[in-house]
């Protein structure tokens, strides 16, 4: 008897250490200006190494149009359709039943170590749940909610805050960060608080551990302020600099009252950056954030090659959703066009293939199937997304598949494949574009009859039901209780 009981527990011990480990790497804010996208405006040497290493997918896409709602949807597998997150709703009070990822790897077996930018960065948007150990920079922060605090704290700061002249005209500037740019200088570079989170996490990583871990890294970087050490602005002389590819009269065919929203933003942001003259330095910065951001990348891939764990890990690289730089007049995000949606999403490890690249259509709600399904972890059910293992292990054979991403409210939404986007608004406006021949999309062919019946499958691909707006944070009231906090109806 005690001979089976010795054999079945090394059956499992050998089954456990067979696991992969994973890396969970989140950037914030950055859209396909990187190398393995094909572009040639942000160096970023070690994202194309991590590509050299796995599978680059070109046609990914976020689900969610900005922060909140991307990440719940990621760390949930569900989309806001299903779950009603459609902004800064707290899925974990909203929708205590789900099991999150982190969570479905605890269980699993899993350590789980968890620091920086996952979730939303205001108080109280992590999901304590389920972690061995999330990693917060101060005792303040853990007593108080654990806010992200990336650019508090005593972090470094340029010599002149607000360094942007964006911000330096604005009688309304209170500390805020959008638009914000601005040099840091090198000797403090070891103390900017991604830089100290990456460091945190590689000490995960060089560890030999006797469990599997799930590692989730989340950097602020490349979003605003777009601070970083000076020598990652001096990477992109200023004469050197060129904006995308922008069209005058671009907001002329899309639908209105989007057309008037759009309107206003432009006049008081694209408009004010090229009367100031300072359009190259403000994408100056988010270049340099971006190649800050690939520094931080690389200290992970160095820690992962000189451990113990270099041949057993899984790595995905993610950004929660894309950003304009001026097209159709945008900077930012919020939107359902190319440059908002279209995001940079690598993976690599056992499994994968390497040094290939597919225009396989993907979502980040995918990530969870995917990960569960490689690491044999049971995840939660209902999920929305679908498990990529197969297209990893053979890109050349992946398929064709349109997905859709929701907008911000019901009944807005966009329905992608390789060739096709189409952009459907509550109030009844619709976009259409073909990407193959349009792919900055400047002719909205949706009132075009020649194109009708391309129009009428890709609304078959829409999400069919949409579920209510879950209750927000505004009607919820945040009790600390220790090292940690719930939220309950006020």
């Amino acid at each position: 008897m005690k001979l089976i009981f010795t054999a079945l527990l090394c059956l499992f011990s050998l089954q456990a250490a067979e696991k992969p480990n994973v890396i969970f790497f989140a950037v914030d804010d950055m859209n396909d200006w990187i190398g393995p996208m094909g572009s040639k405006m942000a160096k970023t040497p070690n994202m194309d190494r991590l590509a050299k290493m796995g599978v680059t997918f070109t046609n990914a896409h976020t689900s969610g149009v900005y922060c909140a709602p991307s990440r719940t949807a990621i760390f949930t597998g569900r989309n806001a359709t299903t779950s009603g997150c459609y902004t800064d709703q707290i899925y974990f009070h909203n929708h205590p039943d789900y099991i999150p990822l982190h969570m479905a790897f605890n269980k699993g077996g899993y350590n789980t170590y968890g620091v920086g930018k996952l979730f939303h960065h205001p108080t109280g948007h992590i999901d304590p749940r389920g972690w061995t150990e999330f990693h917060l920079r101060t005792e303040d922060q853990r007593k108080n909610g654990w806010p992200v605090e990336t650019w508090g704290y005593e972090a470094p700061m340029p010599a002149q805050v607000p360094a942007s002249k964006f911000n330096q005209v604005d009688k309304k500037w209170k500390g805020r960060p959008f638009m914000e740019v601005g040099a840091i200088p090198n000797d403090k570079e070891d103390e900017i608080v991604d830089t100290l989170r990456t460091k945190w996490a590689c000490d995960i990583i060089s560890k030999k551990h006797d469990k599997p871990f799930f590692m989730a890294l989340g950097l602020y970087a490349p979003h605003f302020p777009n601070y970083a050490p000076q020598r990652f602005f001096d990477m992109y002389p200023l004469e050197s600099i060129k904006h995308g590819p922008w069209k005058e009269g671009d907001l002329d065919d899309i639908p209105q009252p989007e057309r008037k929203k759009k309107l206003a933003r432009k006049k008081g942001i694209h408009d004010k950056l090229i009367e100031l003259g300072i359009v190259e330095s403000t994408i100056q910065g988010y270049l340099a954030s971006i190649s800050y951001a690939d520094s931080n990348l690389g200290r992970v891939l160095d820690a992962l090659e000189n451990s113990p764990n270099k041949d057993n890990t899984i790595i995905v690289f993610w950004s929660d959703h894309g950003y304009a730089q001026g097209e159709k007049g945008n900077w930012g995000k919020h939107t359902m066009w190319q440059r908002t949606t279209n995001v940079p999403f690598i993976w690599a490890g056992p499994g994968i293939a390497k040094g290939k690249t597919t225009s396989y259509t993907s979502v980040l709600i995918d990530m969870y199937p995917t990960l569960t399904d490689l690491c044999g972890i049971t995840p939660d059910k209902g999920l929305d997304g679908k498990s990529l293992k197969n297209i990893l292990a053979k890109p050349a054979n992946s398929p064709e598949r349109t997905v859709f991403v929701p907008y911000t409210e019901p009944k807005s939404y966009t329905v992608i494949n390789e060739k096709w986007r189409y952009i459907k608004y509550k109030e009844g406006g619709e976009e259409l574009y073909n990407h193959s021949k349009d792919f900055h999309e400047w002719n909205n062919l949706a009132d075009n009859p020649e194109y009708k019946a391309i129009k009428e499958e890709m609304i078959t691909h829409g999400p069919k039901k949409f579920a209510p707006i879950g209750m927000n944070k505004k009607k919820l009231k945040l009790v600390l209780k220790g090292d940690s906090y719930e939220w309950i109806k006020k």
